[in-house]
């Protein structure tokens, strides 16, 4: 899925550098978690869930618009890039808690 994305992204009118910028922006996520758990988890799962960036995708090519598609393209990235790293989709009981099992931080 990873390269998918790369694939994708290769398909838009953008600078690779762009690419390179924009990959960590949907950690932007993770500052739910400033105000408890569960908000945290569904901000982290809102910028890191696939369908998401898929329904964005579909937007984008309905609105002939490809900066819709370039966000589709970095969300979807970037996800596949975390479950290669296994993080998954949280749960609000906590951070360490997601859809692939527990985080297991060394």
């Amino acid at each position: 899925m990873f390269a998918l994305g790369i694939f994708a992204f290769n398909q838009l009118d953008f600078a690779w550098w762009w690419f390179l910028i924009l990959i960590l922006t949907p950690d932007i996520g993770m500052v739910g978690y400033l105000i408890n758990t569960k908000i945290g988890a569904l901000s982290y799962n809102i910028f890191h869930h696939k369908g998401v960036a898929i329904l964005i995708y579909f937007t984008g090519i309905y609105l002939a618009n490809e900066m819709l598609q370039l966000a589709c393209i970095i969300l979807f990235t970037h996800a596949a890039l975390d479950r290669i790293f296994g993080y998954g989709l949280k749960y609000s009981s906590s951070f360490n808690d997601s859809h692939l099992g527990p985080l297991k931080l060394k």
